[in-house]
Order: structure tokens, then C-alpha cells, then sequence
């Protein structure tokens, strides 16, 4: 066990993805560990503080503590998120987290790390899924990775749109277009010197191939991306605190019956570094 490891009573969760991170709720707040949570965070993609059970405000003073905090679109600290409409007036737009994604695909500079607190849950369904895109990219043939170097891919928000609603009308089509489109590498060089890919579902065209070799190219590094050694699926225990790096990861949610209420609090940190 590492020092960083011992000095945050961390437990690995599997070689490639997550650890387990037993501090207190008082040593969380204070910020003393915050550079070491920081690091962690980095190094693993995915941290899971078991049964913390922060109420809004703590959750917010400690992603202060990580660094600034991102708001949501509509200015608010933390976000509901559930697909129970009463709570969350556009809670539909949520299914299109059952796929896997990296959030801000359509910014420049995409949020560092969300932070996700479980209050309520669904009978069935609903755990949480992350894959490792650092470790894809490092598992990759020298011949991919030549080859994926220089690539361009296009995302868009109505990319995503048609994997839970094949058939959309003209009408939420032209909203979700609205948004626009975005060019980003397939390889993100990070300033640390790592490298990740940048897939999931808002990927819509490789650039310069045509559209079965661009389909093609980004199903299989998404199948390669999300194979079973590089992801964890956290199943959630009211309580649990989970986060993620959103930039050396990809994560979705498994589906859940809307009516069941699963409900979870979001706080974020705001983003560091552009995709390059």
C-alpha cells in the first residue's frame, strides 16, 4: 500500500479503477486532505466514500475544499438528479446518461470531477458504471495508437439524443441541434503528459472516414474502452458519496423504473484544462 494510499485509508478497488476511501466526515471537510484526494482521484478515475452521508451544504464545502465549484446551468450549487419530473422538469434529457459519456463534450474546456451522493435508490437498476479511458488509451497497440494520434472527432448533444430516442420528433431534433456541434481530438494529450480517449455516445463522425469506417472505429473503441477489467459498477447504499475524474474516465448509469424515485445530489468541479 502506497503512503497516499495509507494517509487516506484507501483500498483499491480493482487494478485498473477505483478505490475506496475511509476518512471521516470532519477530515473531509477540514480540506487537509484535499491535495491527496486530488492525486488519488487522478490516479485511480473513481473514488467511493462508503455511507458518508453528506447532507447539500456539507457536500458543497467539501468540493470547495477540491477546488471551485462548477454551477449548474440555471446558477444552482447542487443538482437533483432523477428522473422524477415533480423534482427535475427536464429529468427525460437524464436518459441519455444510461450510455456511456464524458460530460461537456460540447465545451472547450470540460468540468474536472463530479461528486454524486445517493439519497434515494431504485429497487432495481441504477448503479453507476465507470470505465477508464486513461488505461484504454495506455492498453492500445502501438499501431493504434499511431494511427488514432492525429484523429478528429465530431460530438454533438443530438448525437446522444438518438440512443434513447431513436424516433424524436422534428421538434426535438431541431432544439437538440440548436446546441451545436464540437470538434475534439480522439487522443486528449493531457498537460500531465498521460493520455485518454475521448469517445461515448455524443461521438458522432470521425472526421475524414467515411460513415461505416467512422462507426465502426468508435463501437469498437468503445467496446474496448468498457471492457470488463478497465470498469467498476457501483451499487448504491444510501449514503455513499462517489467520484470521478470526467476527464480520465467515461461513466452511465444502468437503467431504472422513473417511477421509483432514485434520487442523487451532484455537486462539480470546474474544468482546468481544454481538450487538446
Amino acid at each position: 500500500m502506497s503512503e497516499l494510499h495509507q494517509r487516506l485509508n484507501a483500498e483499491d478497488i480493482n487494478e485498473y479503477i477505483g478505490a475506496n476511501v475511509r476518512l471521516g466526515k470532519d477530515d473531509l471537510l477540514s480540506g487537509k486532505f484535499a491535495n491527496d484526494i486530488r492525486e488519488l482521484l487522478e490516479q485511480r478515475g473513481v473514488l467511493v466514500f462508503p455511507k458518508i452521508d453528506l447532507s447539500e451544504d456539507e457536500q458543497i464545502a467539501f468540493t470547495k475544499t477540491l477546488g471551485e465549484l462548477a454551477p449548474e446551468m440555471a446558477g444552482e450549487l447542487v443538482y437533483k438528479v432523477t428522473l422524477d419530473t415533480s423534482a427535475n422538469a427536464k429529468a427525460d434529457y437524464l436518459k441519455g446518461s444510461w450510455y456511456w459519456h464524458l460530460d461537456g463534450t460540447m465545451n472547450k474546456v470540460p468540468i474536472l470531477a463530479s461528486i454524486l451522493t445517493g439519497k434515494v435508490l431504485s429497487p432495481e437498476g441504477g448503479n453507476t458504471e465507470f470505465c477508464n479511458t486513461y488505461a484504454a488509451y495506455d492498453l492500445l497497440s502501438d499501431e493504434d495508437k499511431k494511427a488514432f494520434e492525429k484523429l478528429r472527432v465530431e460530438h454533438s448533444a443530438w448525437n446522444s439524443l438518438l440512443y434513447y430516442d431513436p424516433e424524436p420528433s422534428h421538434q426535438k431534433i431541431k432544439e437538440m441541434m440548436s446546441i451545436g456541434e464540437n470538434e475534439l481530438p480522439l487522443v486528449w494529450n493531457h498537460q500531465s503528459g498521460r493520455k485518454s480517449l475521448v469517445i461515448g455516445c455524443t461521438a458522432n463522425h470521425v472526421l475524414g472516414m467515411s460513415s461505416r469506417e467512422s462507426t465502426e472505429l468508435l463501437v469498437r473503441l468503445r467496446e474496448w474502452a468498457t471492457q470488463d477489467k478497465l470498469t467498476y459498477s457501483h451499487k448504491w447504499s444510501v449514503g455513499d458519496m462517489v467520484m470521478w475524474d470526467n476527464t480520465g474516465t467515461m461513466h452511465r448509469a444502468t437503467p431504472y423504473d422513473p417511477a421509483s424515485g432514485r434520487m442523487m445530489i451532484r455537486t462539480k468541479l470546474q474544468g482546468e484544462e481544454p481538450f487538446e
